[in-house]
């Protein structure tokens, strides 16, 4: 009989090229069957393009004197008081503004605040949720939770003081009832504080636990019936399986966080601030818009915005560089 013939190794390894060249699909293969996908990709392409690369040409404004009916291009570079050219001269001015220190001291404070307090809270409560049993009180509380987060500033600071108010306001009526004096929550600036804190946590918290409860429904339920075997009661299971599955995400939206630790919206500060307490309240945002938009002046508040954004990507960076260190996924 005759013997059959082995395929050598070379033959074996040009098989193997062959089928993963055969897996491979080309670009027009992958267009001409997913076109429509690509299709989708333009609207999101054309928006950054045109709402967020197109604008940063103005960016150079931070370094020239501005002027209305002249192009970005063609403004003459900053000068100092001596009338000499200086491309800094805004960023100078700027940390010379007591104003603006202040702003920047009360911005990085009210941030820190907020991550501090206001991180945490939708990571509990979605801890809270997954351990509760009744569906039916569990969406009923998630849909009180996530309310709040549809409500404008200007709606939640006037419900503020209608519940705030040093006279007439709710809980000053009840403390008063009781025999204590009232505490003016919206009127002194430590109090001011605190209460900017409670109203970003209560409008976002319920909203922010929608990404931790969508990590915990992709844990493995046999973890947790091997936990039940072993012995593990509610509480064992919650911090040796849940929260261990949900770090990765804890530990991504920790880095955004940090990101923005130099940002923050502009509706809120606005919204609740008043004239006795502007030493707390006054932030970035509101000093960008006084000196922008009402006083006119865009070569500085172009350098506020400039300096801004470069301390947050630092953030981010710093914050993702210490994550990969420590064995973390990070945001890349």
């Amino acid at each position: 009989m005759a013997k059959s013939k082995e395929p050598s190794n070379a033959s074996a390894s040009n098989e193997g090229k062959k089928i993963k060249y055969k897996t491979r699909i080309s670009f027009k293969t992958s267009f001409k069957r997913y076109w429509q996908l690509y299709l989708l990709l333009v609207i999101p392409i054309v928006y950054f393009l045109l709402f967020k690369y197109g604008p940063m040409e103005y960016i150079i404004t931070a370094f020239k004197k501005y002027k209305m009916n002249t192009s970005v291009w063609d403004m003459d570079w900053a000068v100092n008081k001596k009338k000499e050219t200086d491309v800094f001269f805004y960023f100078k001015q700027a940390f010379q503004d007591n104003q603006f220190l202040r702003a920047l001291k009360n911005t990085v404070v009210l941030n820190v605040l907020d991550l501090v307090v206001g991180f945490p809270a939708p990571i509990i409560f979605a801890l809270i949720l997954n351990e509760l049993v009744f569906t039916k009180f569990k969406k009923v509380v998630q849909t009180i939770a996530y309310m709040p987060h549809f409500l404008s500033w200007v709606i939640i600071y006037s419900l503020s003081l209608r519940v705030f108010a040093t006279d007439d306001g709710l809980l000053n009526i009840l403390l008063n009832n009781m025999g204590f004096d009232s505490v003016p929550f919206l009127g002194e600036d430590s109090w001011w504080v605190v209460t900017y804190i409670f109203l970003g946590v209560w409008q976002n918290f319920g909203w922010g636990s929608i990404v931790y409860l969508a990590a915990i429904a992709g844990i493995n339920t046999e973890l947790y019936e091997a936990a039940s075997v072993d012995g593990a009661g509610r509480f064992k299971k919650m911090w040796h399986i849940t929260l261990p599955g949900i770090k990765p995400t804890i530990v991504v939206l920790l880095i955004m966080n940090l990101g923005n630790i130099l940002g923050g919206g502009f509706d809120r500060p606005f919204a609740l601030q008043n004239n006795m307490v502007m030493n707390s309240a006054e932030v970035i945002s509101t000093y960008v818009y006084k000196k922008g938009v009402l006083s006119a002046q865009y070569s500085l508040t172009t350098a506020v915005g400039l300096f801004q954004s470069v301390v947050g990507v630092f953030f981010l960076l710093m914050a993702n560089f210490i994550s990969r260190k420590l064995g973390e996924r990070g945001i890349w």
